[in-house]
């Protein structure tokens, strides 16, 4: 009889685990969730600032018409790509270089430097740059914490049982990031 409430209790342990296994895993899904979603509003704000920023430019550096139009290229890459993490990564890496190739144009063009509009523009994308930047860190530290968990005994069992995949890390290539705006140019 005592064997019998031994093997009770051990199921009972065994499905108490896999249940508060279950709902980390699920939580820790949901989280990486919410913060794509915050990653994803940077990236859709930034995107949103392009437009005027090309509008700005247009008129100071006829002759970089090439350099505009990638730029505005980029930005459509980035926001076709939505939730595919690997393409929106490198897509919005193409954007962030295109924005600082932007940022160097006003370097030759001392009126546009000069321009508050410009001015205005350049330091909202600035902003823009450190929220994505700070977004990205902490998305990617959930995706890595997920990650490790569903990759981890005993929670593999239960990953592994209920279906739960890898989460996709957002890398940006490192060049674009030494080319990302600033608010100091």
């Amino acid at each position: 009889m005592t064997a019998v409430y031994v093997l009770i209790a051990l199921i009972v342990l065994v499905l108490l685990v896999f249940g508060l296994t279950y709902n980390k895993l699920v939580s820790l899904r949901n989280l990486g969730k919410n913060a794509w979603s915050d990653v994803d509003v940077y990236l859709k704000r930034r995107a949103e600032l392009v437009p005027n920023l090309v509008a700005t430019v247009k008129g100071y550096s006829g002759y970089e018409a090439a350099t505009l139009e990638k730029v505005v290229a980029a930005r459509s890459s980035a926001t076709a790509a939505s939730n595919n993490i690997p393409l929106r990564a490198a897509a919005e890496g193409s954007l962030a270089m295109g924005i600082g190739k932007i940022f160097g144009l006003a370097e030759a063009y001392p009126d546009l430097k000069a321009n508050q509009s410009f001015l205005d523009l350049q330091r909202q994308l600035a902003e823009s740059e450190k929220s994505i930047a700070d977004a990205r860190q902490y998305y990617n530290a959930v995706v890595r914490d997920f990650n490790t968990a569903i990759q981890s005994f005993p929670s593999n069992i239960a990953a592994n049982a209920m279906g739960f995949k890898p989460m996709e890390f957002f890398e940006v290539d490192s060049d674009a990031e030494r080319q990302a705006p600033s608010a100091a140019m």
